[in-house]
This record gives structure tokens, C-alpha cells and sequence, in this order.
């Protein structure tokens, strides 16, 4: 009788073989790796294998709308794995079933670009604990019905990785792991055609080494690619995600997964070759682990992300960051102009539904204004060096009016590139606010920060809150005194979790409480009604308003209309509807949509009512 592994591994094997076998044409390694796969099994523990089971019976388990995430450090947040599982109860009052636990593997201090140059891939940093510590957390998560997510860092490794440590010391069969040259002559010719991914911090995408080597390293001189053509470094490392999986991680986070495969003459971005591995990946999964998830970090526009998920036929990863959106959200913020925004959520609305993105508004790293600037500039005139110029001045603060209080990253005036590093809440002008005293500017920021979660809500996918901005985290200007951290501004949102602060969370008339109980009830009503179903028929249609985005979502007989102003004025729509409405965050019922009022950055969820046969009274009501 064959086993489950057996039945699984049959359903794949032609399609396995034949990518794996036409990328390396060695059946030895071929070989290898199905042995492999089958230990990795084996070494499965029964309460992983019993929910892989269910999740097979169950395969839309994570396109539910009740799933909520949540992205947090270990460090910053509870200090160690064990001090996160004492504050699960905290994380299930924020209503989070889905957490993703930050880079924590071991990464050498002071060269470790934030937990992203990996070590050792079966070891827990010392100071947040112990492999062990991690399975502790998973198993008391899973029993809680939270999901873990685990960044799995696939480009390279730290140059302190022992395979790194024995390519230096010349062992057979480690430089062949990397992309090591006698000289700069191939390099050279490397660099003519791919980008640097950070000019300004780290020019080049090689270094040269003390005994005159140079090895390839796109994102920062300690941080080795590895070579994918080898099909041992394409083992091993699937073998190292089993590993990680196996400790009971739910969802493997793929960092930078369009830049793994190296070609001269080439981007070494997107190639096709990256497409095989990757679906690699996900047949791996479902025969090792199908209760397993795939989430792919592709940051870059739409047309480039959407080929990650696959094809229904051939799946790559189940889920992919909504990354341009993120951006264009706050450009829109910046400009109040939902024009751009419109355009994004036109192309969004016209993917499959099969397609599954996380939808976020800040997360650990900084926002890059990756932004449609060939649409902008045939229909705005608008130049991208001074339109860039503009965000980050509007959100550092330095345009007037504007209470935004964010920093830069990797600020290289020449091009005019900059990034932006802030809190939600900094950034929506609730810092500022709140320490000039000003009343209305807090009311009305802590409005912004609401209306901006309430858009990240209405989205289609998976929504992410970024630990602290439940209850409005400023930004952490501290890091500026540390030797560590300073020379990177993204510590600004990276500050400790402030745990005092969020004690006032149960205190409606506190910032911390209009933002924590605004949240929650907003996620309570989305966890509730139909038409925030990932299956659900979504468009954008024209409010009147260059400053109103109007979203409209309807599943069966039930239609969602999603008004969101980003302006900093008060606004009448007129969508030109009938019937009978009722708003879904504050109570307010309108027979026909022919004049709603929203607040200055304000939003209305106006829920059509006449599937209900009721009938209610006209209310004319503010909605922020």
C-alpha cells in the first residue's frame, strides 16, 4: 500500500522530473532530492501532518476573509520567542491569526541587514532563544489558531555561513556554491547590465575579496549569492525550508526570490528559470507539507508580480504582496488625487480571484515610490525626480501644511531616489499632532490613520498591520543615539513595542484607544459581511471627486460601496444611486447615494440594504 508521501510524489513526479531534470540534466541529484523530500516527511510530527490534512481537504482555508495578519520583531516586541508566546494573549485581542515573526535566524551582529544575511538557516539567534524556543512558539500558536510566517532568505547567505567559510579556505565543491572569479573581468561585464539594488549604501553587485577573488553580492558586500545552477545549492536549501516547516512554520515568506538565478548579459531579475524553481517550490509543498504556504516578496510593478502566481494549471506561490498599491496609497495621501490609485485598483480589480495578495500599508522595510510615472507624466505632466521630491518632502514635513514626520533612506541627491521610513501613525500626522497639542490636527490625523486601515481592509487578500500601528507607535527617533542602527533610518519604525502605551488601549477617549477599538471594529465588520469575501466582484467606479476613490465589492445580492476621501477638506459625492443604504462603521442610513458628506480624509463602508426589505430614515451624518 503506498504511503500518503508516495501518493502525492506520483500525482507530481512527471512534471518534478522533467523541470528539475531539464534545469540540471542530473538524475543523481534528481535522485537525491526525492530522497530527501521523503525524510523531510518522515520527519513530520503528527499534529503537522493532521492539519496538512485538513488544509488538503480544505484548500481556500487562507482566502477566508476572517484571516487577519500581523508583522512584528521578536526583539523589539517581547524580547525573546518565549516572551512572544506569554503575549499570545495580547495578539488574539488584536484579533490576529496570521504572524509573521521578523528575520530571526542567526545573522553575524553589526553585518546582519536586519536578519536578512542568514548564517545559519537551523539556528535561532542566541538572544531571542533557541530553535526549540521557535518550535514552543509554533505549536502553542497553532493550538491558539494563529498561522506563523517565516522569512526564508533564498538569494544568499551571510559570508560567515559555513559553506561561505569553507569556500575561503578552498574546500572542492563550496566555491561552487557562489559566483566566485579570479579576477573582475566577468563581473565587469555583469554590472554593465544589472541595476544595483542600493547605490548609495552598497554600489556594485561585487566584492573583492582579501586574497583578490571577487564573488557576486547584488545587496551588500557580506551577503554572498548563491548559484542556482548548481543543483546541490538547490538541495540543500529546499532541504533548509523543510527544516524550518517542520518546526511548524505555516506560511515560508520567499525574500527576494526575482533575483536567484543568474544570467550574463541579463537584469538577474524575473528570469524564466526563476519561474521553474519557484514552481519547484510549490510541488515540493504539496507533496512534503501541503499544509504549507508560499508567500513571494516581489517588489516591483504589477506586470512583473502577477507571473509569480503561476497559472491555475501550474501554481507558483499562493500569495504575493499588493507592494504597488502600498505606494500609491500614499502617494495619493500626498497629492489627494485618487486618479493614479483609480488606475491601480482598475488593474488589480481585472486579475483572476485565484490571485491572493497581502495588502499592507507599512511593514519593516522602507516605501520606495515605485509609481507609474510614464501614466502620470502623459496625463499630469508630472517629472518622477521632482514628483519623488515632493513625496519625500511632504512626508518628512518639510511641505508646508503637511504633518507627516518620516525620514529618508538611502537619500542619494544626485538621482533624486530616496526612500521614505516612518510609522503609519507619523506619517499620517497623529506624532505631530499629538505633541504640538493641537486637538482638531489629532482628531483629524487619527481619522487619516483609520480612513488609510479602513482602505487596506476593503482590498481583496490578506490584510497585515505592522505591530504597534494598532495603537498609533510614533516613530522611534532613539535609533539615532545608536552606534547599530543609525546608519539606517528604517530603525525608525523599528523601535521596541511600547507596552505601556498600550495600555491605554482600552481607553476610548485616549489616541491609543480610538485607534485600537476603530481598528478592531473595522475588522470585526469585514470578519462579518459577505462582501468582503476574496471571491467577491470588486471594481472602481467615479465618484464625481478627484479626491473620493469609490470601490464597490458584491457577492450574491449584497453590494459594498467603499468611499474614501483624501483630501483634507470636507466632500460631497453624488453617486447616482437609488435605494436604500446603510453605513456600515457608523450607523448612518441613506435612502439613495445622491449626497454624502465625508470628513477631511474620511471614509464611509455604505452597505446596499434592500435585499433586507426594510426601509429606513433618511440620516445625513459626517463619516470619518
Amino acid at each position: 500500500m503506498k504511503s500518503v508521501f508516495d501518493e502525492r510524489l506520483a500525482r507530481h513526479y512527471d512534471e518534478l522530473k522533467w523541470l528539475y531534470c531539464e534545469l540540471y540534466q542530473d538524475e543523481e541529484a534528481f535522485r537525491y532530492f526525492l530522497d530527501m523530500l521523503k525524510d523531510a516527511w518522515k520527519g513530520r510530527k503528527k499534529p503537522l501532518r493532521d492539519q496538512d490534512a485538513r488544509r488538503e481537504a480544505d484548500p481556500g482555508w487562507y482566502r477566508r476573509r476572517g484571516l487577519l495578519g500581523m508583522m512584528l520583531y521578536v526583539d523589539a516586541f517581547a524580547g525573546t520567542l518565549e516572551g512572544v508566546k506569554e503575549k499570545l494573549g495580547y495578539i488574539r485581542e488584536c484579533g490576529v491569526n496570521y504572524l509573521h515573526l521578523m528575520p530571526l535566524l542567526e545573522s553575524p551582529e553589526g553585518r546582519s541587514d536586519g536578519g536578512y544575511a542568514v548564517s545559519d538557516f537551523r539556528k535561532v539567534r542566541p538572544d531571542l532563544g533557541t530553535m526549540e524556543d521557535l518550535e514552543s512558539l509554533t505549536d502553542a500558536c497553532r493550538r491558539k489558531g494563529i498561522s506563523v510566517c517565516l522569512d526564508f532568505v533564498m538569494n544568499h547567505t551571510s559570508e560567515d555561513h559555513e559553506w561561505a567559510r569553507r569556500a575561503r579556505a578552498g574546500e572542492p565543491g563550496y566555491r561552487e556554491r557562489y559566483f566566485f572569479y579570479d579576477s573582475w573581468q566577468v563581473p565587469r561585464e555583469f554590472e554593465k547590465t544589472v541595476p544595483q539594488v542600493f547605490p548609495t549604501t552598497a554600489p556594485g553587485s561585487f566584492t573583492e575579496l582579501t586574497d583578490g577573488t571577487v564573488v557576486m553580492t547584488n545587496f551588500y558586500p557580506y551577503q554572498w549569492d548563491l548559484n542556482y545552477r548548481n543543483p546541490t545549492v538547490f538541495n540543500d536549501m529546499t532541504e533548509n525550508l523543510l527544516y524550518l516547516t517542520n518546526r511548524g512554520v505555516d506560511v515560508i515568506r520567499l525574500d527576494a526570490i526575482p533575483y536567484i538565478w543568474k544570467e550574463l548579459g541579463t537584469s538577474c531579475r524575473n528570469l524564466p528559470q526563476v519561474h521553474t524553481l519557484s514552481r519547484m517550490l510549490r510541488m515540493v509543498c504539496e507533496i512534503v507539507c501541503p499544509g504549507v504556504l508560499l508567500l513571494g516578496e516581489v517588489v516591483m510593478e504589477p506586470v512583473k508580480v502577477a507571473p509569480y502566481f503561476g497559472t491555475p494549471e501550474k501554481p507558483e506561490c499562493h500569495m504575493l504582496y499588493n507592494v504597488t498599491t502600498m505606494a500609491t496609497t500614499w502617494h495619493t495621501l500626498a497629492t489627494g488625487d485618487v486618479s493614479l490609485l483609480k488606475r491601480q485598483m482598475e488593474t488589480l480589480c481585472a486579475l483572476p480571484k485565484d490571485f491572493l495578495f497581502l495588502n499592507y500599508l507599512r511593514c519593516h522595510d522602507d516605501i520606495g515610490w515605485g509609481l507609474d510615472y510614464p501614466w502620470l507624466n502623459q496625463n499630469f505632466g508630472i517629472d518622477e525626480v521632482a514628483h519623488k521630491k515632493y513625496l519625500n518632502d511632504y512626508f518628512t514635513g518639510r511641505w508646508p501644511g503637511s504633518g507627516s514626520r518620516g525620514e529618508l533612506y538611502n537619500d542619494d541627491p544626485r538621482l533624486g531616489d530616496a526612500r521614505l521610513c516612518g510609522t503609519t501613525a507619523s506619517l499620517c500626522g497623529v506624532e505631530a499632532a499629538d505633541c504640538e497639542g493641537d486637538a482638531l490636527r489629532l482628531e483629524r490625523a487619527i481619522a487619516c490613520d483609520l480612513t488609510l486601515h479602513a482602505w487596506m481592509l476593503s482590498q481583496s487578500g490578506i490584510p497585515v498591520v505592522y505591530s504597534g500601528d494598532e495603537v498609533g507607535r510614533f516613530n522611534d527617533w532613539d535609533y539615532h543615539s545608536d552606534p547599530g542602527k543609525r546608519e539606517d533610518s528604517r530603525y525608525i519604525h523599528r523601535g521596541d513595542f511600547q507596552w505601556d502605551m498600550a495600555e491605554l488601549r482600552k481607553n476610548p477617549e485616549t489616541l491609543q484607544g480610538k485607534l485600537f477599538q476603530g481598528l478592531r471594529r473595522l475588522e470585526a465588520i469585514r470578519e462579518g459581511e459577505p462582501c468582503f469575501d476574496a471571491g467577491a466582484e470588486t471594481w472602481v467606479e467615479d465618484s464625481g471627486s478627484s479626491y473620493v476613490l469609490a470601490f464597490c465589492r458584491k457577492l450574491g445580492g449584497r453590494e459594498l460601496i467603499c468611499l474614501f476621501n483624501f483630501s483634507s477638506g470636507f466632500v460631497h459625492v453624488d453617486m447616482k444611486r437609488d435605494g436604500s443604504y446603510r453605513e456600515l462603521m457608523y450607523g448612518s442610513s441613506y435612502d439613495g447615494l445622491r449626497d454624502v458628506e465625508l470628513w477631511p480624509n474620511g471614509f464611509a463602508w455604505l452597505l446596499r440594504d434592500d435585499f433586507s426589505g426594510e426601509k429606513r430614515a433618511f440620516k445625513k451624518k459626517k463619516h470619518f
